[in-house]
């Protein structure tokens, strides 16, 4: 009895913690719409990414708030297929490779690499919808998805001293 009591309120917080880290996610990524659905890509809310690297549960509250914030891009169904794509793909690279690094920074440093690296997604679907070109277009996504993460890390560390991400979800 007392173990279903507990695993009910596990359950409970976790989707507490998710809807309130997704509705973040949105709300954060509104804030500078414009910006985060053309060839610049400065989406502060990504600095959300870096919670994949306390806890992996945290990959159900980012790939929600990338849902949801894509279901108003301008870009339409190419936003949902690339954009929510190539997040739930940086992520699960995270998750493979994070055991091998060690440290809080490295591994957001990691993330940070794979994040940019892989903005070449949202290059060629940009290159789809608008035919912008390819390299410039990655190159200027790229650039503001590394400034975000870059600027997120000690935003997210500092944070964390005060919410313990590990044990928050």
């Amino acid at each position: 009895m007392q173990k279903t009591v507990q695993q009910a309120h596990s359950n409970v917080r976790f989707y507490a913690v998710s809807g309130i880290i997704a509705a973040l996610y949105v709300a954060v990524s509104m804030l500078i719409a414009p910006f985060g659905f053309t060839q610049i890509q400065f989406r502060v809310a990504e600095m959300f990414n870096h919670l994949i690297v306390f806890n992996k549960k945290y990959f159900v509250p980012i790939v929600l708030g990338v849902f949801v914030t894509n279901l108003f891009s301008p870009l339409g169904w190419y936003d949902l297929v690339f954009g929510v794509g190539q997040t739930v793909l940086s992520l699960a690279a995270i998750l493979a490779i994070k055991r091998f690094i060690k440290g809080e920074t490295a591994r957001m440093i990691a993330t940070t690499i794979v994040f940019t690296l892989s903005m070449s997604l949202i290059a060629f679907e940009l290159q789809l919808a608008f035919g912008l070109p390819f390299f410039l277009t990655w190159f200027t996504c790229a650039v503001g998805e590394l400034v975000v993460l870059v600027a997120g890390i000690p935003i997210m560390k500092a944070l964390n001293k005060r919410l313990h991400f590990n044990k928050l979800i």
